[in-house]
């Protein structure tokens, strides 16, 4: 009977061990997770804070403020819009002039 004490013991044993072992493996995956999670917050916030300032720097009114300011860029008007047309080929004999083109390089 001794024998069987002795092994019903060691089973005990075994299986406490392994119940702690499970247990601390259970608190670190659970403490792991809720790290990720903190991370996950974090960069949800920085992502709608990044998306909400790009949305601000690409309205039309601020991207024209800085092409007029920084770029030096103005608005194209008749006064300062040149009109180029094209003579056509070389050596070509036709009449008809080619339509008059808004020059987009020609503004001063």
């Amino acid at each position: 009977m001794s024998r069987v004490n002795l092994l019903l013991l060691a089973a005990l044993l075994a299986s406490s061990l392994w119940l702690v072992h499970t247990s601390y493996e259970a608190r670190r995956l659970f403490a792991e997770v809720d790290r990720a999670r903190g991370v996950q917050q974090r960069l949800d916030a920085e992502y709608r804070r990044l998306d909400a300032e790009r949305q601000t720097q690409a309205t039309h009114l601020r991207v024209e403020r800085v092409a007029r300011d920084k770029l030096g860029m103005r608005t194209a008007t008749p006064a300062v819009t040149e009109m180029v047309t094209d003579p056509g080929p070389a050596g070509s004999s036709s009449a008809a002039p080619a339509p008059a083109a808004n020059a987009a390089g020609g503004t001063r």
